[in-house]
């Protein structure tokens, strides 16, 4: 199987063990004043990884929920088990499985799998993005009047300040905003042409990896400024590729 095939079979699997615990008491084992970490994002993980390991034992993972394999690899996958956690925990049929496969510091496979709407998105490097196996783009739109944003708040005190102040700029501008609780269905929805921007101020490697690809081989293109001092921490702007998001941050 190739790698993309392989993180199919692995969303998929992911995907499944979601919807069977989607709505039910699910155990919390980190409460945090703006996140949560459940039991079942490690599950959910360690379900990928198993399927991953099987086909590329020699490969590292590295994802939310810790890292496992050959830690020495070139080749390392990046996990996101639930991109939205807290909408899961709380019954919002809005989250997804963020997948990636990286070479060295180059992303060369990404797959975002929405699992409540059976929504598959993949991209291998050098080819075109596809929604469940047809070709998608990004939107034609041109002028920020006619578009949608997604601001992301962030969840530090600085973050969600600065999240804030863009959302209220941006708002006088935009056609709408949106703030969704999950940066990989943002980027997701940006590469099909229902998003025309993404904008947070502080988000992980493992939330944005498979989407950076998924937009830039859908035409769009995407910004990250490192952290100062967090490693695979960043800010973040992804956009249609033609609306002028520089002029409301």
């Amino acid at each position: 199987m190739t790698p993309i095939q392989v993180a199919e079979k692995a969303a998929r699997a992911s995907g499944e063990l979601l919807r069977e615990n989607f709505g039910c008491a699910n155990v919390v084992d980190e409460a945090l004043h703006h996140d949560l970490k459940l039991a079942l994002d490690k599950e959910s993980q360690d379900l990928i990884f198993g399927i991953i390991a099987e086909s590329f034992p020699d490969h590292a993972l590295y994802g939310e929920e810790g890292i496992a394999g050959n830690q020495e690899s070139e080749y390392q996958w990046i996990v996101d088990p639930i991109d939205g956690t807290v909408n899961f925990f709380y019954g919002i049929p809005h989250f997804c499985i963020s997948i990636a496969l990286r070479l060295k510091e180059e992303i060369i496979v990404g797959l975002i799998y929405d699992p409540m709407i059976n929504d598959l998105w993949t991209v291998v490097k050098g080819e075109k993005p596809y929604l469940n196996g047809k070709e998608i783009s990004c939107s034609p739109r041109t002028k920020l009047e006619e578009s949608i944003l997604y601001i992301g708040p962030g969840k530090t005190e600085g973050s969600l300040q600065k999240g804030l102040e863009r959302f209220g700029k941006a708002s006088l501008r935009a056609r709408k905003m949106r703030m969704m609780g999950s940066a990989a269905l943002g980027m997701a929805y940006i590469a099909t042409g229902r998003l025309d921007a993404y904008v947070e101020s502080r988000i992980s490697l493992w939330d944005i990896a498979a989407g950076k690809l998924l937009v830039e081989a859908a035409g769009g293109k995407t910004t990250l400024t490192p952290h100062p001092t967090k490693p695979d921490v960043w800010g973040i702007v992804s956009t249609n590729g033609k609306i002028p998001i520089e002029e409301v941050l």
